[in-house]
């Protein structure tokens, strides 16, 4: 009797909660493009959106853990924590892909490993944008395979968030005998007025790592702020931030050599900005920003051994403008680039990059949605190159949607490529860069609390540079002697329900995303040459997760991951992580990542940790 009852309460909560559907604004997010913006809807690419409901029920410790989460995003991790990441989307490399924090550029022309090295915690992301498929029209070069946007929120009121968290393994360092553990914390403000608002967040993260030399000490502070003239619709925007790393890298690059290897990484950036609405249809955005990083590897710590220490310096300077007109909405913009290096390995060098775009989205169309452009370039190494793009999308119902883009990209060698000195690994001046076809076609079916995604994609790239070698005893070496053309399907899906304070499940959020990726290699080389990066691609992916609350003050998240690539042993991982409010301002909350103790690799020799538990608690005022 008890069994049925219980049973039967379950399913009245659950049909009650199905009931009290709301019309959920999964669907309505803008995509913060910097020059035309519409809604995740009406987008006629393949955009997947991050929340930051989605992001507060996983089982994470940093922005970076929460791509892991994405099928087609492959984020290789060194270690745990944001320690240091390769991101690739849908097959490309960790040089191949662009990130962006509110529109702003983070590449390092030294290295496509700094690229995740960002100021960035995970209570002021408001949401994650994954724009997949060669996107130059829209970013500019490097966004050769897709691009990544984290987006911050702009404070509504006043406000503090602090968490502590603490996490073990429960296992012994064989060398010292101490339990293998790390600890953290984040602090959040908010503070809004009639003309301002400003954000600030810092984070300490501390462990002793979860094998031999793989401890860790990272600090991160960001501050974001905004002042608003006499018409609230033009304002200044400023951006700030820092990022301190330093870490053990026992066979993070050259193992087994690189047993005592250790690295530090320092990133600052800031930038500030002018949205103005020149009239009613014209809207005007300039911006300034600076992006620094140093780089300080050492191959053997003690005695140091095999330092290089790298010195990045880049300037970009944007002026984004929006255009709109009884036919359709104009973008255009205008960027100028410098990089610059000084390195104890690579030497100092000095690039600059002119670009120019225009996009037209047509309007008064019906049912057809039309949007078409083209980026120029010019770069002081490489001379001028056009990047053209079109998407397009028919409204088959309401809910509906076809939709198809064809894009183009390129991606610039990077300073290590071209200049690297080393007894395993020696740079090509004579690199050119790598370019990319890419064409895609999709439906898309949104209504209230149900958002589905599937599609076919075709991406060629030519020149493509990849680190190879005749014999194993031979040096690495980059050449442009590859074509890869990769052909995929994808598909995503998110299910909300939203339920009473009398249901027993109530903010249900069920997602599941898959790709799978047919690459095929054609080179010009013999068949002895051996590959460090074109064999390495996903084949397939497949991400799933649920969270649900419990009248409304527990929640529960069960995420598992597969992934299967090429030269790589598949695995299953399963997280999952506990939460509960007190009094709607003190939660608490246990995580438990890699329940299973799978042993994986993501990266070189890399192995990544097995069970990890994490409890922490996070109070908001």
């Amino acid at each position: 009797m008890k069994k049925t009852l219980l049973v039967s309460t379950l399913l009245v909560s659950f049909i009650t909660s199905k009931a009290q559907m709301e019309g959920s604004s999964l669907d309505e997010v803008v995509v913060k493009e910097n020059r035309i913006r519409v809604t995740q809807k009406e987008q006629n690419r393949n955009i997947r959106i991050i929340t930051k409901e989605q992001l507060d029920a996983l089982p994470i410790r940093s922005i970076n853990d929460a791509l892991s989460y994405i099928a087609g995003v492959d984020l290789r991790q060194r270690g745990p924590g944001g320690i240091q990441g390769d991101l690739s989307i849908d097959g490309g490399t960790f040089d191949q892909s662009l990130v962006l924090i509110n529109g702003i550029k983070m590449t390092d022309p030294q290295t496509g490993h700094n690229m995740m090295n960002l100021p960035l915690t995970l209570d002021i992301i408001d949401h994650i944008e994954i724009l997949r498929g060669s996107a130059a029209r829209i970013y500019g070069i490097n966004a050769l395979t897709g691009a990544i946007n984290f987006v911050t929120k702009t404070p509504q009121k006043d406000e503090l968030i602090a968490t502590g968290y603490t996490g073990s393994n429960f296992e012994k360092s064989e060398s010292s005998g101490n339990h293998y553990n790390n600890w953290g914390a984040r602090l959040t403000l908010a503070k809004v007025t009639d003309k301002t608002n400003q954000l600030f967040s810092a984070s300490h993260d501390l462990g002793n790592g979860y094998r031999y030399n793989t401890g860790f000490n990272n600090s991160k502070a960001f501050y974001q702020g905004k002042c608003y003239t006499k018409k609230q619709q033009n304002y200044i925007d400023v951006l700030a931030g820092y990022t301190y790393n330093k870490y053990g890298a026992n066979g993070f690059y050259a193992a087994p050599g690189d047993k005592n290897s250790g690295e530090r990484t320092v990133t600052a950036m800031a930038s500030v900005g002018y949205h103005t609405q020149i009239n009613p249809n014209w809207t005007m955005m300039p911006r300034l920003s600076y992006h620094f990083t140093e780089d300080d590897y050492r191959y053997i710590v003690q005695p140091l051994t095999g330092r290089n220490l790298h010195k990045t310096h880049i300037f970009n300077l944007e002026w984004n403008n929006t255009i709109h007109t009884t036919t359709g909405d104009i973008g255009f913009s205008l960027e100028g680039r410098n990089e610059h290096i000084l390195s104890s390995n690579l030497g100092n060098h000095n690039r600059y990059n002119y670009g120019a775009s225009g996009e037209y989205r047509f309007s008064n169309l019906g049912k057809l949605s039309l949007t078409a452009g083209a980026y120029l370039n010019y770069n002081t190494e490489y001379g001028w190159q056009l990047f053209p793009g079109l998407d397009a999308g028919y409204t088959i119902s309401k809910d509906f949607k076809w939709f198809a883009n064809i894009g183009t990209g390129q991606r610039l060698p990077t300073y290590t490529d071209l200049y690297y000195k080393g007894p395993s690994n020696i740079g090509n001046a004579n690199l050119t860069p790598e370019d990319a076809q890419y064409i895609e076609s999709g439906f898309k079916y949104n209504h209230h609390n149900l958002n589905a995604t599937a599609s076919y994609f075709y991406r060629r790239i030519n020149h493509f540079i990849d680190w190879t070698k005749e014999n194993v005893k031979d040096p690495w070496q980059p050449n442009n002697y590859q074509r890869i053309n990769t052909q995929g399907i994808t598909f995503a899906l998110d299910y909300k329900i939203t339920g009473t304070n009398y249901s027993l499940f109530s903010n249900t959020l069920l997602s599941a995303s898959y790709t799978n990726l047919q690459p095929f290699i054609k080179t010009n080389t013999s068949s002895n040459t051996i590959s460090l990066y074109a064999i390495n691609s996903l084949r397939d992916q497949l991400v799933l997760t649920a969270s649900s609350d419990i009248f409304q003050k527990l929640n529960i998240n069960i995420a598992g991951r597969y992934q299967k690539r090429i030269n790589y042993k598949d695995y299953f991982i399963l997280d999952a992580k506990a939460s509960y409010k007190l009094l709607n301002k003190l939660r608490i909350y246990i995580d438990a990542t890699n329940i299973g103790n799978i042993t994986y690799i993501e990266a070189a020799a890399a192995p990544l940790p097995g069970k990890w538990f994490t409890a922490g608690l996070q109070l908001s005022l």
